[in-house]
């Protein structure tokens, strides 16, 4: 973005003030604005199993937890709905017991039996398990008015991170539902902070307090006001005038686009979040890239060709964090991390040109055909793109001072930009050579490592985009979850970060900030970096955030 046109954007933002606001200005309750979300129009959803069209205020807010698991926090169980909950000695039966007294919006009593049914209610309509759970649930049974039961059909020590996220919903309302699958939910009766839509069009919507609550006490927020901003140029506009209070949006040099315009109560925090890498294909048909993706000497020397740094100030802006971590586990999970990987395999993610084709030299690669590039031991050409998505800026400029790096090591790598949905889909079916990618993170480090790197995955998602396999990695980490002791987990990690580091399946560069600025005109208690109580973004598939808004005070006149 040019100077010249930030400032007319800025100018105009200012001289413009928005109709939302200036109804939210004049109206003396508690009106917090948020943008959990860019897009262009909103529709009306408040089905909290849909994944599509839902509105970003449903879960978490509208439907409240059993407990949220604090990622920030070593994976603190943070208790909502229920107050407790345990495991059997066999760790088969997980039993959650939930507080006394809770009550839907409507002013019925939320029981067990709601729980029960909403598990039941999913198990019946596939579509709705999002989670994932029922593969590995036998039954889920209300004992009593308090007392779920869970029995699982194997251990599973990470499962208890998916149940909790599956949202109870009334079965005196879902219970006469046809369809749950395509059921928009109009006349919601909810559980959460947040369940009463006071105003509702495609261009905004306010979400007000649940009178039935049962944390009212610790809300101190009325109401919600979502404007729909389809971009961050609009959000930027929007910030820039002050009319944001809670949003989350790459703005570049924030530090003068929208800190610098009021430094006395615009901040941000970009903690650590979920961990990009570049993936080789290495089921290509290819001969020359299927031998050289699936040699480890080729893997480390693209590994060290990469000028991370470089990545994170030129490309990110400085705004994600350096992942040089052999195993990948980032600064986000560094109580996890075994520093006998870094000791062994460290030098493996330092830019290093001449390291890396010292190691290519001596595995075999050598230009043979004379035309600049090396070629593989065996003489097969290599010549690969890396494909990135068209627009995502960032990562595209990442790509590039990834091409520089590959090429100055002799290797002939380009880039493409495919359109995002096709990304995606040339990822799942392996149907490309060479790609940057990302994977969503949990509480404890093994989500991620799991999703990125185990066999079973292969296929079913973006994120097992290499199509690794190593049945020594995917041992360890299945062993990871058949124990909820903390010193056989972190055992079972050491090793999988030692298997990782030693074979680098992928290779990682930098970990995404979570974007997150915040305006203390019109509230307090905003988490931050001095204030660092969980994750502190405000888009859905974080719970925490819930925390954060019962943390937040209105400011007084």
């Amino acid at each position: 973005m040019t100077t010249t046109f930030l400032k007319g954007a800025l100018l105009a933002s200012v001289l413009i003030l928005p109709v939302g606001l200036a109804q939210a200005q004049d109206d003396d309750r508690a009106i917090l604005t948020m943008v959990p979300q860019q897009l262009t129009a909103w529709v009306e959803n408040y089905n909290p199993f849909n994944t599509t069209t839902v509105l970003p205020t449903v879960i978490d807010f509208m439907y409240e937890p059993l407990v949220i698991f604090n990622a920030l926090q070593g994976g603190t169980p943070e208790y909502r709905l229920a107050e407790s909950y345990e495991y059997s000695d066999d760790l088969l039966t997980l039993t959650f017991t939930l507080r006394e007294g809770l009550s839907w919006s409507d002013g019925e009593p939320l029981t067990a039996n709601d729980v029960a049914f909403t598990f039941n209610l999913i198990k019946d309509f596939p579509a709705l398990d999002t989670r994932a759970v029922w593969p590995k649930l036998e039954s889920v049974t209300a004992t009593d008015d308090r007392t779920i039961e869970f029995k699982l059909t194997e251990v599973d020590a990470g499962l208890i991170y998916q149940l909790v996220q599956v949202y109870a919903v009334p079965e005196h309302v879902w219970a006469e539902v046809e369809d749950p699958v395509t059921y928009t939910n109009p006349d919601h009766v909810a559980s959460g902070a947040m369940s009463e839509i006071e105003r509702f069009t495609p261009q905004e919507y306010i979400q007000c307090r649940n009178p039935e609550y049962w944390d009212a006490e610790s809300l101190h927020v009325d109401c919600l006001r979502l404007p729909q901003l389809a971009n961050n140029d609009q959000v930027l506009a929007a910030a820039a005038n002050g009319e944001l209070d809670w949003f989350g949006s790459f703005l570049p040099d924030i530090e003068r686009t929208y800190v610098g315009l009021d430094p006395d109560h615009h901040g941000y925090w970009f903690p650590s979040g979920s961990p990009v890498y570049f993936s080789l294909n290495m089921t290509t048909e290819d001969p020359g890239l299927n031998e050289a993706f699936n040699d480890v000497a080729f893997r480390r020397a693209f590994s060290m060709a990469m000028d991370r740094e470089a990545m994170v100030d030129i490309a990110g802006y400085g705004y994600p964090t350096v992942n040089d971590y052999p195993s990948g586990l980032g600064r986000a999970y560094h109580t996890w991390n075994n520093p006998e990987v870094e000791v062994e395999y460290g030098q493996y993610t330092e830019f290093d040109i001449e390291g890396a084709q010292a190691i290519l030299e001596e595995a075999g690669y050598a230009d043979a055909d004379g035309d600049g590039f090396i070629d593989s031991p065996s003489g097969e050409p290599i010549a690969f793109d890396i494909i990135v998505p068209n627009g995502w800026t960032d990562w595209v400029n990442t790509v590039q001072l990834a091409v520089e790096g590959l090429n100055a090591l002799g290797i002939n790598a380009t880039m493409q930009t495919p359109e995002s949905p096709a990304w995606t889909d040339q990822l799942i079916a392996g149907d490309y050579q060479a790609a940057i990618n990302s994977v969503t993170t949990g509480v404890t480090p093994h989500y991620f490592l799991d999703q990125a790197l185990h066999s079973r995955h292969i296929g079913q998602s973006r994120f097992q985009s290499a199509r690794y396999s190593n049945p020594e990695l995917d041992e360890a980490l299945d062993a990871f979850n058949t124990t909820i002791d903390p010193d056989e987990q972190q055992e079972f990690m050491n090793e999988i970060q030692m298997l990782v580091a030693e074979d680098m399946p992928v290779v990682w560069v930098f970990d995404n900030p979570l974007w997150y600025e915040y305006n203390t005109t019109r509230f307090t208690g905003f988490f931050n970096a001095d204030n660092p109580v969980a994750r502190p973004v405000d888009y859905s598939g974080v719970p925490e955030r819930l925390l954060h808004l019962l943390a937040l005070r209105p400011v007084e006149d």
